[in-house]
C-alpha cells in the first residue's frame, strides 16, 4: 500500500509539473533572486522570492529527475557539495517546495545565497547555485 501511495504521489508531482508549463530544456538550469539584488538596502521583515529556470521545483523526498528544491544560505559558504546541507539558522531548507520567504535579520551586511538540492538536501553535480549577493539590513 505505501509503494502505490509513493508511485501514486510521483504521479501526481509529474502531472503538476507538466500542466504547470515547465519545460527541461538543454539549457543550464539557473536559480536567483527575484525581488532582491547585490547591494540593495532592506528593512525587516525582508521577502525574498525565489526564481527557477530549466529545473523543476519538488518536496523534499520526491527523487525526480531535473527537480530540486531551495536552501537560503545565510553568512555562509557551502563547503560540502557531497553531503546534505545542514539545517540551522544559516542554512535554511525549504522542503515543501516553497518559492519565497520572510527573513528578519540584524542591522547590518549580509550575505544570502540559493542551492538547489535534490530529494536528499544534497546538492545536484554540478551545483544549481546562485550568485552571492551582499544586502544593507537598515
Amino acid at each position: 500500500m505505501e509503494n502505490t501511495y509513493k508511485f501514486n504521489h510521483t504521479i501526481f508531482i509529474i502531472f503538476l509539473l507538466m500542466i504547470s508549463g515547465i519545460i527541461i530544456s538543454e539549457e543550464k538550469p539557473e536559480v536567483y533572486f527575484v525581488n532582491i539584488v547585490d547591494g540593495d538596502n532592506v528593512s525587516n521583515p525582508i521577502k525574498v522570492n525565489f526564481g527557477l529556470k530549466n529545473f523543476g521545483v519538488v518536496p523534499a523526498g520526491i527523487n525526480l529527475e531535473f527537480a530540486g528544491h531551495h536552501h537560503l544560505l545565510i553568512d555562509v559558504d557551502l563547503e560540502d557539495f557531497k553531503a546534505p546541507i545542514p539545517s540551522d539558522s544559516n542554512h535554511i531548507h525549504f522542503g515543501k517546495g516553497q518559492t519565497e520567504t520572510v527573513l528578519s535579520l540584524s542591522k547590518g551586511q549580509h550575505t544570502l545565497q540559493l542551492v538547489l538540492g535534490n530529494y536528499l538536501h544534497i546538492p545536484h553535480d554540478p551545483p544549481i547555485m546562485s550568485d552571492k549577493i551582499l544586502i544593507n539590513v537598515n
